[in-house]
């Protein structure tokens, strides 16, 4: 490792490490989105080809690639004491919304992907500002004979 992925290693390591307890919804939330893309950057090997897309009013927190897979990414950062998890905040009403995203941002596509799936990341953050990052791969959201592919 060079000099710079050191100092770039400190520099995330810094910023992405702990959260002031007494930031925002705003600022846990940006804070949730860089650990996840950080998380499929570096352990998952996934190239990240948008963050915070948005169609109209829904968004797609994350975007990436994972070999020939897309993958569409929710976060959802949330207090330790928060009374359901991240993951399960993930109800029917949202869900109905981020398929709706996503399926607008397969359209864009000249040559949609064969294959994609949804993942939840879910942070939790402690009292003290710690955070613990949760990943939900392959959540369902389309019925099995979905298909992105043009006709």
């Amino acid at each position: 490792m060079n000099i710079i992925d050191q100092v770039r290693e400190w520099f995330l390591g810094r910023r992405l490490g702990r959260l002031d307890p007494k930031a925002g919804k705003a600022e846990r939330g940006r804070h949730g989105e860089d650990l996840a893309a950080e998380y499929y950057k570096r352990t998952l090997k996934c190239r990240v080809l948008a963050r915070n897309w948005r169609c109209q009013r829904d968004e797609v927190d994350l975007i990436c690639v994972d070999g020939e897979v897309l993958v569409f990414v929710e976060v959802r950062a949330r207090s330790e004491t928060a009374l359901v998890s991240g993951f399960h905040s993930v109800d029917k009403r949202k869900k109905d919304t981020l398929r709706r995203a996503y399926k607008n941002y397969l359209r864009q596509l000249r040559n949609p992907p064969k294959h994609f799936r949804f993942d939840i990341i879910d942070v939790s953050i402690s009292l003290k500002g710690d955070t613990e990052l949760k990943h939900y791969a392959n959540v369902p959201l389309f019925h099995k004979h979905f298909s992105a592919q043009k006709p």
